[in-house]
């Protein structure tokens, strides 16, 4: 598992989906987001990095494990939102470096 895979531990969710994050850190893994460029790994998921912090529930939501009615912009607002914010948290972490 990875350094960033790990660091997801006990996070507090990044997408906080209104209506649906169980903020709930004990429930939070590493989510991969879709990676538009295709350079996704084997079984179709996106490099570590191209990925956020998510409850169970939020984590549903974006695997399309729990039905919404969510526009392809509100999802895809909500992950940008959510990797931006996991990337701050990394870099506090001191786990990437600018």
């Amino acid at each position: 598992m990875s350094k960033l895979r790990k660091s997801a531990r006990d996070q507090d969710c990044t997408l906080q989906i209104f209506g649906v994050c169980n903020s709930n850190p004990e429930t939070t893994v590493l989510a991969h987001l879709p990676d538009e460029s295709g350079t996704g790994k084997m079984g179709g998921k996106s490099d570590d990095w191209i990925a956020c912090f998510a409850c169970s529930d939020c984590h549903d939501m974006i695997d399309g494990r729990r039905n919404n009615e969510f526009s392809k912009t509100d999802r895809e607002w909500y992950e940008h939102r959510a990797m931006m914010r996991t990337w701050r948290k990394w870099i506090d972490m001191g786990l990437i470096k600018l």
